[in-house]
């Protein structure tokens, strides 16, 4: 295995290219699907996140042969993302204005961290190592 790159299926991406844009994040790769974005792939340096539309995975799906309902499938698949950044008070200005899930804390496992809910419902941690790591 070489990279993992998360592909989170959403009802709409539109609302969550200002949250990474924030970030530092560009759109390298877009395909429209109807009248809105059906996928983008973000990137921030080497860095990979990619985005789709439900309504994008049920067509690919369909035009794929996959069995019934397998859209749904995984349109229902969680993910929450846990991002390790240099200065976690970048982020925290990056993240004013958004719901945060939990607040700024010092973890046992060495860890500042935050969660925050990007606008298209991606829950998203940020965390800086602290240089303690807890006895772990």
């Amino acid at each position: 295995m070489k990279k993992i790159t998360p592909l989170i299926t959403v009802d709409a991406i539109e609302p969550c290219l200002s949250f990474w844009d924030g970030l530092g994040f560009e759109v390298t790769a877009q395909v429209p699907h109807q009248d809105a974005l059906g996928f983008v792939m973000l990137t921030h340096g080497d860095l990979v996140l990619m985005y789709q539309s439900e309504a994008s995975v049920q067509a690919d799906l369909g035009e794929s042969g996959a069995p019934e309902g397998m859209a749904r499938e995984m349109a229902r698949s969680t993910v929450t993302l846990f991002i390790e950044v240099e200065d976690i008070d970048d982020v925290i200005d990056a993240m004013e204005g958004y719901h945060v899930l939990v607040p700024r804390r010092q973890t046992f496992y060495g860890m500042d961290e935050i969660f925050v809910r990007a606008p298209c419902g991606t829950v998203v941690g940020f965390a800086a190592r602290t240089g303690t790591d807890g006895g772990n």
